[in-house]
């Protein structure tokens, strides 16, 4: 059975997002959509808000799970027994510090590939980042992240 790891810190998950899970979950066994706990961040959504919107998000694929890890993850594919390790690309300048990253993780993990999965063309410029700056400015987000994001999203900046 091959099983892959697609990480990320998800603040929130956007529809760039899902479109590369879905994709993935048509390549591997079982995919596993490991929300990063990162202490050096302080994220808008708390590890179980942003874990419960991406299962919602994802209407039940079934071979996707949910869960989340701390530390490196090199360690964390090994502990669920992973064998490869799902990366997006927007842009060429993603790819620098992905590769630099792949490396790593094929230095700590050797028994790990790490794919990467270009992201399709309509959401090559979106980004949690952009989607949180967007709702903290007033500007609609419908149609770059699920419905329950944007409600979500909306209630944490007080406009809802």
């Amino acid at each position: 059975m091959k099983r892959a790891v697609y990480p990320g810190s998800f603040d929130p998950i956007t529809n760039g997002h899902i479109d590369i899970i879905k994709r993935a979950s048509k390549l591997f066994d079982e995919l596993i959509v490991a929300v990063l706990v990162n202490p050096a961040k302080t994220p808008l959504f708390t590890v179980e808000e942003r874990m419960e919107l991406i299962k919602k998000s994802l209407n039940n694929i079934p071979n996707v799970k949910v869960d989340n890890f701390d530390g490196l993850l090199a360690h964390y594919v090994s502990k669920v027994k992973a064998d490869v390790i799902v990366r997006g690309l927007r842009a060429v300048s993603d790819f620098e510090t992905e590769f630099q990253m792949a490396l790593m993780n094929k230095r700590l993990n050797p028994d790990v590939e790490i794919v990467f999965l270009m992201t399709s063309y309509e959401y090559s410029y979106l980004s949690s980042g952009v989607v949180k700056e967007v709702v903290r400015l007033g500007g609609n987000v419908s149609g770059l992240v699920p419905e329950c994001v944007e409600t979500k999203l909306l209630e944490k900046v007080g406009r809802r």
